[in-house]
């Protein structure tokens, strides 16, 4: 439906290098990353706010890169919402189809029926000013998509809302994604977001595409420590790597040698380990890559406790809250395995 290709743009200091992307029809698409990844500026180009440098934008196969924004048929919402601050409700979510010189009966038929959708409706009449944050942004997202524009572009839709807000609002966002059978796009530096709402992603590091799939591939096969990182593996370690056949054998540091499936690499790398991939043993079983260590420190959370771990190297894993669930103590002796193919081996920078 619609592919950025080979997009480059130069703002200032910043640049966005040759970012190619496919966005299929119906997909909900979340675009991850840092504070300063150029995440904005991508759906701006989209949006036709910034004309690139190279590259261009086609939308259904047609090229829409030197287009007006109003000429896209694209739905967009700012990070701050943008809305008329001297407009009610009712007049805000109307506006771009007055702008369009629809009718006045289908603008009011058009508005109320969103309203009803998003919830909203008993706040046609109030301004702006007397709007709470989430209260703003279904306003916003009703004013965007009143229009039926054929993607939605969101830009931190959910960055000014407490937490217990940004979760049922997520909720909301996928509810009215499945109504409407659209295509958004998400701006996000949230991985816990992200989850919430995307079936696949796009992460972003310095102006450059890391890697894009769904959040099961992300998280199997990370594509760099950088995307490791930000879909919180907890334990990215230097160690030592031996190679064997299309595997290899790493040695973290002057911790534990472990096997790997996951890279057949030589010398020094870097390993990741998911603290949910490490499994306590109970003693009953000795499996590969079984190791010991000493319980340093727990933080209990509300679904898990995190344990930190000396076996050499510190790591952190987690057991989860639960019946059958281990208790654990300071200075407790342990021992934890984890599978071969959750030993992420990645070249040293």
């Amino acid at each position: 439906m619609i592919r950025v290709e080979n997009l480059s743009i130069e703002l200032g200091e910043f640049r966005l290098h040759d970012i190619t992307l496919d966005l299929e029809e119906g997909e909900y698409l979340v675009l991850l990353g840092p504070t300063g990844s150029g995440k904005t500026v991508v759906i701006e180009c989209i949006a036709g706010i910034h004309q690139p440098r190279t590259g261009r934008v086609l939308l259904d196969g047609n090229d829409v890169t030197r287009l007006y924004p109003e000429e896209r048929n694209i739905g967009y919402v700012p990070q701050d919402y943008a809305l008329f601050p001297n407009m009610n409700v009712r007049r805000n979510m109307g506006y771009g189809l007055r702008a369009r010189k629809r009718p006045a009966s289908e603008v009011d038929a058009r508005v109320q029926a969103m309203m009803d959708m998003l919830g909203v409706a008993h706040l046609a009449e109030r301004m702006p000013l007397h709007l709470s944050g989430g209260e703003k942004q279904r306003v916003a997202l009703g004013r965007a998509l009143v229009t039926k524009p054929r993607i939605l572009l969101l830009d931190e839709p959910l960055a000014a809302l407490d937490e217990d807000r940004r979760a049922e609002l997520a909720a909301e966002l996928r509810r009215v994604h499945r109504e409407l059978h659209g295509t958004f796009v998400h701006v996000c530096h949230s991985f816990e977001e992200t989850a919430d709402v995307a079936d696949r992603v796009a992460i972003l590091e310095s102006g450059r595409l890391a890697q894009v799939g769904t959040i099961e591939e992300i998280l199997a096969r990370p594509a760099s420590t950088f995307v490791a990182r930000f879909t919180r593996t907890r334990n990215v370690l230097p160690a030592t790597a031996e190679r064997i056949g299309g595997a290899c054998r790493v040695r973290l540091g002057q911790g534990p040698v472990l096997a790997s499936d996951y890279a057949a690499l030589d010398g020094p790398v870097m390993v990741g380990i998911r603290p949910e991939d490490i499994r306590f043993l109970d003693g009953q079983d000795e499996p590969a890559n079984a190791f010991r260590g000493t319980v340093v420190a727990l933080r209990p959370k509300p679904t898990c406790t995190e344990i930190e771990l000396d076996v050499g190297v510190p790591l952190v894993a987690i057991e989860r809250r639960g019946l059958g669930a281990y208790e654990f103590q300071v200075g407790q002796k342990v021992a934890v395995a984890v599978e071969p193919e959750a030993v992420k081996v990645f070249p040293r920078d």
